[in-house]
């Protein structure tokens, strides 16, 4: 399963409007990801798994300076790059949470987050990641177990999870809501589709 997940961010406007009127790149810090913690899709990331996934990518993606992430979430788990508007620089915890660095290409998904942000409207970051989950009816979540692969990191506008805010690096300092039903609903449409479809490419439905 494709699991997204959001934190809202909140962005100097004035550092921006800075950033594109003198043409140097902006970088902004915050809050990429919670464990331990139930998000707005009743989800929760425990700590240990989150830990492993974030060392892999930072010992990957980031490292390797390959960390990119999209403006909205696709539904596929392929990074496109003709959508990409930012790369992660820098990640590493402060208590439960996945602080990180996050530099906004001069790409024309970038250039379009920049603008966003310049002009004052609240985008968050949001992890797309592979993997399963199991309900906890007695408690209300679903938990994210051992075999969750995190992708990447997307900057999105539905939210999912509460409180992670994106400064300007040097200030103080996506999870996206998935409806998984629509996702499965999709596949059910073109399974059907392909059905009634003969073979000649030609629909009769």
């Amino acid at each position: 399963m494709l699991l997204q997940e959001y934190r809202p961010f909140n962005v100097d406007k004035q550092l921006v409007e800075a950033s594109i009127k003198n043409n140097k790149s902006l970088v902004v810090t915050g809050v990429l990801q919670r464990a331990e913690a139930k998000n707005q899709n009743g989800r929760v990331y425990p700590r240990e798994i989150l830990e492993r996934e974030v060392k892999a990518y930072m010992e990957g993606p980031i490292k390797e300076n390959r960390a990119m992430g999209e403006l909205d979430h696709p539904e596929s788990s392929v990074i496109n790059l003709q959508n990409v508007s930012h790369n992660i620089k820098r990640c590493w915890w402060e208590g439960d949470d996945v602080m990180g660095d996050v530099e906004v290409l001069p790409t024309p998904a970038g250039n379009i987050l920049k603008a966003l942000f310049a002009s004052g409207i609240t985008v968050g970051i949001s992890s797309r990641g592979m993997g399963s989950v199991s309900e906890n009816l007695a408690e209300g979540t679903v938990e994210v177990q051992d075999d969750f692969e995190l992708l990447c990191w997307d900057f999105v506008s539905t939210p999912s999870t509460h409180g992670a805010f994106m400064t300007p690096k040097g200030r103080a300092l996506q999870e996206g809501k998935v409806i998984v039903p629509e996702f499965k609903y999709t596949n059910v449409n073109n399974i059907i589709r392909d059905i009634i479809c003969d073979n000649t490419g030609t629909c009769q439905c």
